[in-house]
């Protein structure tokens, strides 16, 4: 069984489509990257993915079970099976980075406030913020937010979490730094990740696999392992996406 599959999906809104037919696997602890030019899908797909958005049609299965059908308590029960990051972060601005950890454990779990402390500080120090439980957000770098965010998104201790564009707007070293928290999670805690991201730097450095989008295709034009598909000429779109070749006459 694997974590993720999607089967025969097709993601928009109304009558217009983003992207259809989509049909991939994601390994367990697998860091599966999300990508293509702008305005192909990939946030909506990911949003399909963790059930923010509702598909036109097809199935994702999370560990086997259909997000697409489940409604009520199973659904629910779906959800906790992952985590997710937000592209800004989304953490509460009036709360400390400790509470703003905390907030699943207390929707979600009947666990003692000295058990859900514990919890909490555990997982900022697997992300390296344990000394900064106290601050606000906006006492914090931005890089220490994109940690906090993730940070919130283990609170369950889920083996799923989705990131959508973890890198933006960070600097190169912050990105960096980011990248190898990822890698190191995936791999010490086989956590599988799928990432929305358009920084070709984080892509190179820690995807295990990717598919890419096409706005025109409206679907999956490459997919695989991002090193080979940067040397292979024959998939011209993803060719000149890998480096950064320009062939628009505007």
């Amino acid at each position: 069984m694997y974590p993720i599959e999607v089967i025969d999906l097709t993601v928009g809104y109304g009558d217009r489509i983003l992207s259809k037919n989509l049909n991939f696997v994601v390994n367990s602890g697998e860091i599966f990257v999300i990508l293509g030019g702008s305005g192909c899908g990939k946030s909506s797909l990911l949003k399909n993915l963790f059930g923010l958005y509702q598909p036109l049609s097809g199935k994702i299965l999370i560990q086997g079970k259909d997000l697409t059908l489940a409604q009520g308590q199973e659904r629910q029960d779906v959800m906790l099976d992952f985590g997710v990051m937000y592209q800004q972060g989304a953490l509460f601005g009036s709360m400390t980075l400790l509470e703003n950890v905390k907030l699943t454990l207390q929707e979600y779990t009947d666990l003692s406030e000295d058990q859900m402390n514990l919890i909490a500080r555990c997982t900022l120090d697997l992300v390296g913020l344990l000394p900064y439980e106290t601050m606000m957000p906006s006492e914090i770098s931005g890089g220490m937010q994109k940690r906090a965010a993730i940070a919130r998104a283990m609170a369950l201790n889920p083996k799923i979490l989705f990131l959508d564009e973890p890198s933006a707007g960070l600097d190169p070293v912050t990105s960096a730094g980011l990248d190898q928290l990822i890698i190191d999670l995936a791999r010490n805690l086989e956590i599988t990740f799928v990432i929305v991201t358009h920084e070709l730097a984080s892509i190179e450095a820690i995807a295990d696999r990717v598919i890419m989008l096409d706005k025109d295709a409206q679907g999956i034009i490459a997919q695989g392992d991002p090193k080979v598909l940067k040397t292979q000429k024959e998939n011209q779109k993803a060719y000149e996406f890998f480096n950064r070749i320009n062939t628009s006459t505007s």
